[in-house]
C-alpha cells in the first residue's frame, strides 16, 4: 500500500529544539470560522509504522500566515473541553475512514 505524501512542519519546543512533524489533516468548523490541523510526529526510525494504531496525534487551532513564501501558519493551543471533544470527533471519524480503506 503506498502513502501519499503528506506536508510536513517543523515545530520548535520551549527549548528551542525542533521537531518534524506530518500533517495528518485539516478541517474548519463553518459555525466559528476556527480551522485545526492534526499532525503526527515524525520519528527518526522504521519501527514507528509498525505501530500506526498507538501514533500520538497533536492538535492545534490554525490561521494562514502570509509569510515571505506564502506557507507559514500561526499554530494555537486548543483552549476549551468543547473545541478537544469537536476534534476528538473528527479524529475518529478519520481513523474509521482509514480503517474502511484498508
Amino acid at each position: 500500500m503506498t502513502q501519499e505524501e503528506r506536508e510536513r512542519i517543523i515545530i520548535p519546543d520551549e527549548n528551542g529544539d525542533e521537531h518534524l512533524f506530518e500533517e495528518l489533516f485539516k478541517f474548519t468548523v463553518d459555525e466559528t470560522g476556527k480551522s485545526y490541523i492534526l499532525l503526527v510526529p515524525v520519528g527518526d526510525s522504521e519501527d514507528d509504522e509498525l505501530d500506526e494504531d498507538m501514533q500520538e496525534v497533536i492538535a492545534f487551532q490554525y490561521e494562514d500566515k502570509e509569510g515571505d513564501d506564502g506557507s507559514d501558519l500561526a499554530l494555537m493551543p486548543i483552549e476549551t473541553d468543547e473545541e478537544w471533544a469537536m476534534v476528538e470527533e473528527m479524529l475518529n471519524t478519520f481513523v474509521a475512514e482509514q480503517d474502511e480503506e484498508e
